[in-house]
């Protein structure tokens, strides 16, 4: 019988160390887990604090590039404002002596003096019409193009080239490539 109290109070005692071991791994697992919890915050605080400063770095550039575009649109728009206004300035600069000397040649009331100022104001335009670069479509004679004349009479001549044109009605502009006119022409069908 002592044997058998010997056996039961290890059992005992092994059944307490089971409680105890239990235990014990129930509050380790507990103890992990709130660390890994904890762990697991700070991390994901770490995280946030980590996506709001990139936030704040692209927000700023976001802005930044905005505020760029912004003044990239207003200098263009000044730009644009100062060549139109340019542009305008050279034409007036060389039309303006032309107006001045009709007004002078106005004032004549002798027939043959206001003729020759025409002519001398005519030769004045011609020439502040090329210091802008603008030239004077050729027409008389030349083939008949839609491109730079339009047509507003047609004849018929057996003497002429079919599509000739033989009148200039309205003279024709043009500055380099692009054309401001075309030439108003009679042609011969």
């Amino acid at each position: 019988m002592a044997e058998t109290i010997e056996t039961i109070d290890v059992i005992e005692e092994n059944e307490k160390n089971e409680e105890n071991t239990e235990e014990e791994i129930k509050e380790k697992i507990e103890e992990e887990t709130e660390e890994k919890i904890t762990d697991s915050g700070e991390e994901l605080e770490k995280q946030l604090e980590k996506q709001k400063e990139d936030y704040e770095i692209l927000y700023d550039k976001y802005l930044r590039v905005n505020a760029e575009y912004e003044n990239f649109r207003k200098r263009t728009a000044k730009e644009k404002d100062g060549i139109y206004s340019g542009a305008t300035f050279d034409v007036l600069i060389n039309i303006l002596p032309v107006a001045d000397n009709m007004e002078r040649a106005l004032k004549f009331s002798d027939a043959e003096k206001v003729f020759e100022g025409l002519k001398m104001i005519h030769a004045q335009f011609a020439a502040a019409l090329e210091r802008l670069g603008i030239e004077e479509i050729k027409s008389d004679g030349e083939k008949f193009d839609p491109l730079i004349h339009n047509a507003v009479f047609h004849e018929n001549d057996d003497s002429q080239p079919e599509n000739t044109v033989t009148e200039t009605l309205q003279k024709g502009y043009m500055k380099g490539d692009k054309i401001i006119r075309p030439a108003m022409v009679k042609v011969v069908n």
